[in-house]
């Protein structure tokens, strides 16, 4: 029986845009263009791109509008049911792999940023100076990058030349020729989800012991410090569950086709959209600093000239 969404002579029939695909583009519309200009406001002042947690914060909105415009572009193919050369596909599914990880990697590395502000100040500036802001970035890129290396062998040695020239629907599923690839690809997800909830739960613990012997403007800057941890560990997790969302619905396939496409989509909004929408709150609405300068640029200079006084 020919698929429903073919014609005689295998040709893809254009599917009518539904409910969901409409839901989606607005929120990413909309996430996308609160992440530029937060991109902005930082590019704007050296005080943000010479403290390392206000760089840690950029990478993350970079890694978020690329994720965004990828897996969106993933969606809109798979939905439409536009196919291209398997070649070309790989670049695309390769970017989405890697960015799956940068976000939760760098929200692990802003959160121990913190805890070494607030539990060893002394070395903070040694340990969290600007020149130290690069290899940081290279390290959470090469290690974002080392899952995608390892599925992508996979694939490689598995996958024949002629393979590479089909046509196929673009999607992550893909990369999965045999089913131990699909339980390889959730084990080294679930390895990174230890690693980093470990940090995130050792940096808590700490925190939580500085602030408690804290005492006057000590304890209230602690306390705000152990709000941001709690604030990332919430949307690390949401992100760590993204990284279980392949095993989940690989699972979910197996059961029924209809029920995996509904699990994906709340997926895709709950781990994929709504963890990019907490850090321009965590950032971009609680630090002062980095609000009263978006304030300023938003409102294109109308703003009090104090609002860009961030040397203090």
């Amino acid at each position: 029986m020919a698929d429903n969404n073919s014609v005689a002579g295998g040709q893809p029939v254009m599917r009518k845009i539904n409910y969901q695909v409409i839901i989606v583009q607005v929120l990413v519309a909309i996430f996308l263009c609160i992440n530029f200009m937060l991109i902005i406001t930082f590019s704007m002042k050296d005080f943000f791109y010479t403290t390392m947690r206000y760089i840690l914060f950029a990478n993350t909105l970079v890694s978020d509008c690329v994720l965004l415009i990828v897996t969106d572009s993933i969606l809109i193919l798979s939905y439409f049911r536009i196919t291209m050369q398997m070649q070309f596909c790989l670049f695309i599914v390769m970017s989405s792999s890697m960015y799956n990880f940068v976000t939760p990697i760098t929200l692990t590395a802003m959160t121990l940023e913190r805890y070494v502000a607030i539990c060893m100040p002394l070395r903070h500036s040694e340990l969290c100076s600007s020149r130290s802001a690069l290899p940081t970035l290279l390290i959470i890129q090469g290690l974002s990058f080392v899952p995608c290396f390892l599925i992508l062998s996979t694939f490689f040695a598995l996958a024949s030349l002629s393979l590479y020239k089909e046509y196929k629907v673009c999607s992550v599923e893909m990369l999965l020729l045999h089913s131990w690839q699909g339980h390889f690809r959730s084990g080294i997800s679930q390895v990174y989800f230890l690693i980093m909830f470990i940090a995130i739960v050792f940096s808590y613990i700490e925190i939580m012991k500085v602030a408690k012997a804290a005492s006057g403007e000590n304890k209230k800057s602690t306390w705000k410090g152990l709000r941001t941890v709690i604030l990332h560990g919430f949307q690390l997790l949401l992100c760590l569950i993204q990284l279980l969302c392949p095993f989940i619905e690989g699972a979910v396939l197996q059961i029924n086709f209809l029920l995996f496409v509904n699990v994906r989509y709340f997926n895709y909004i709950m781990f994929s959209l709504a963890p990019r929408c907490l850090s321009p709150l965590i950032y971009g609405l609680r630090d002062e600093k980095f609000f009263l300068a978006l304030k300023y640029y938003s409102l294109c200079g109308f703003a009090k000239n104090k609002s860009l006084d961030l040397t203090h």
